[in-house]
């Protein structure tokens, strides 16, 4: 798709109805602005945080571990990692 878009006052563009139905933009999108030797890019900002709690979500469920189990070995290595770099135990 091709379509000529206007820079408004203040630089506000607005992207044609078109391309925010095909991908599902909505108001308070984040993008970042990608400059490529004068051409202009724009990329979604996808948020972390619940992406990568997908991630581990998913993780959890292949390795067949409760939320417990997975909790205790966080515990478990955030214990180790401490001694290994402090000398002593963390505390809980």
């Amino acid at each position: 798709m091709e379509a000529t878009i206007q820079v408004r006052q203040r630089g506000t563009l607005t992207l044609p109805a078109e391309l925010r139905d095909k991908y599902n933009i909505e108001p308070g999108d984040t993008f970042r602005l990608v400059d490529l030797d004068g051409i202009l890019v724009l990329t979604p900002m996808v948020p972390m945080v619940p992406e990568l709690a997908r991630e581990i979500e998913r993780a959890r469920i292949e390795a067949g571990l409760t939320m417990e189990e997975l909790l205790a070995g966080l515990r478990e290595q955030r214990e180790r990692y401490h001694a290994e770099h402090y000398g002593e135990a963390a505390s809980a």
